[in-house]
């Protein structure tokens, strides 16, 4: 089989992509992946090239936006291997360890360079719902949920919290621009903000916050940078439209010449700004680095027809600063999307339903049709006319399995057994027990943080 065969199935722009520099010493390299153009086949067969190329696997770090994200590369990697070795690529799940998010990444890092940077290894990871939880304990601690005018409640300080984190902004510059209702409590907002964090370190808890701050502390410390940057010959991230500053920074100093880098993403997909993230980091890529980064850019599209894709292009042309795209696809059809107009979300669940009526008389099964939403959220006013019209329909999405309470209670349990200090998980658990009260089981944890050995403490 010729050595390149595996590629045939690649347009050019993705082929171009795929074989930029194999060696550690490539230039860093930018992807701008329009909307259906290939991204995730793309950035697979990257990674599966490097591999034929004898780029050793568990010297590669692949960082996606999920979990799910990064499993699904590995497996169609995993298939291009071993389509270009004939079939000797099996494994590549095992042999390519550092495939994950930002955060899982820079959990396991953490918990390697913890006792350089004075952390202990035990420590134990909150989710969002466990930090809130943490957040409001030490609210009430300070007295501020008793105050005479509404105080920002337990989700609202961790979100300003996560966002200054993040966005390495002051506190006074995040409540002036995404709660400026907040501003008026700045001062105690930072010192619950500096209780927040003293708790954490008492209790040895780090939030997911934490698990990108400190990694970009990590690798401000040039032999820790130095270090860490040896370790992989190549980095490869997905998603870069929705990095934060403190993810970028990581990346130039894991890279700071750009040699091995590369990142895939597209400015035009930048619309949710999760933890802070922010356009200027794929704007900003190419010129970060001397000479420039190669920009490649992807712009057949394969999953709509031309004519959706000229309004995409419309739109996307109305944006002030951006990268040149011209998305187009070989799929043609005379059907044109439609803009409609509505006054109210009512009015807008009426039309939804009464078009999915009218295609159903048309002859189009109601399973073949759907009603997409931004969050899950936003679907109630049409779940309910769909309900009160007698038109069966199926959500996906809502509740995650890690937030469900009983999930949830027993990650809790296993975290208080690895840590008995964590606060937030031990509340959780002896709250389980039956005629075990708040008052209870605060004065049985402050015993076993104030005891030498917490274990014993609980016996």
């Amino acid at each position: 089989m010729p050595a390149a065969a595996y590629l045939e199935t690649l347009n050019a722009e993705q082929r171009l992509a795929v074989e930029h520099g194999v060696g550690s010493a490539a230039g860093p390299l930018l992807v701008i992946a329009g909307a259906g153009s290939g991204k995730t086949n793309t950035l697979a067969h990257r990674v599966a090239h490097l591999i034929v190329n004898r780029a050793d696997p568990r010297r590669i770090l692949l960082m996606t936006f999920s979990r799910r994200a990064a499993s699904e590369m590995m497996r169609r990697a995993e298939r291009v291997v071993a389509r270009a070795l004939g079939g000797a690529g099996g494994g590549l799940a095992d042999s390519l360890p550092w495939a994950g998010t930002f955060h899982g990444v820079g959990a396991r890092l953490i918990r390697d360079y913890a006792e350089t940077i004075g952390l202990d290894p035990q420590f134990t990871i909150h989710d969002r719902e466990d930090s809130a939880d943490l957040m409001n304990l030490v609210r009430h601690e300070l007295g501020l949920s008793k105050t005479a005018k509404r105080f920002p409640l337990k989700g609202t300080c961790l979100a300003i919290y996560s966002r200054a984190v993040n966005a390495q902004a002051p506190v006074e510059q995040v409540l002036g621009q995404a709660f400026p209702w907040c501003a008026a409590w700045s001062a105690e907002l930072k010192s619950l903000f500096a209780a927040y964090v003293e708790a954490k370190q008492r209790q040895n808890v780090l939030d997911y916050d934490d698990l990108l701050l400190y990694w970009a502390q990590m690798a401000q410390e040039p032999a820790i940078a130095a270090d860490l940057g040896a370790r992989f010959d190549h980095v490869l991230v997905d998603e870069y439209q929705d990095t934060n500053r403190l993810q970028a920074s990581i990346l130039l100093a894991l890279k700071p010449d750009g040699h091995g880098l590369t990142v895939v993403g597209d400015d035009a997909q930048s619309i949710y700004s999760f933890r802070a993230a922010t356009v200027r980091n794929i704007l900003d890529f190419p010129k970060s680095f001397s000479p420039p980064a190669k920009i490649v850019t992807l712009d057949r599209n394969y999953r709509s027809t031309q004519p959706i894709l000229e309004a995409a292009n419309a739109v996307i042309g109305l944006s002030a600063e951006r990268f040149t795209k011209n998305l187009w696809s070989d799929r043609r059809s005379d059907r044109r999307p439609r803009l409609v107009s509505v006054s109210d979300e009512g009015e807008q669940a009426r039309y939804v339903a009464e078009a999915v009526l009218e295609n159903r008389e048309a002859g189009q099964k109601l399973k073949a049709q759907a009603a997409l939403f931004r969050t899950s959220s936003h679907s109630a006013p049409l779940e309910l006319e769909l309900t009160r019209r007698n038109i069966p329909f199926v959500k996906f999405g809502g509740l995650k399995f890690l937030d469900a309470a009983h999930v949830k209670d027993l990650l809790a349990l296993l975290r208080f057994a690895q840590n008995p200090r964590d606060r937030v998980a031990g509340f959780r658990v002896m709250q389980l027990l039956p005629g075990v009260g708040p008052a209870t089981t605060a004065r049985t944890l402050d015993a076993v943080v104030a005891a030498p050995d917490p274990v014993a403490a609980l016996v």
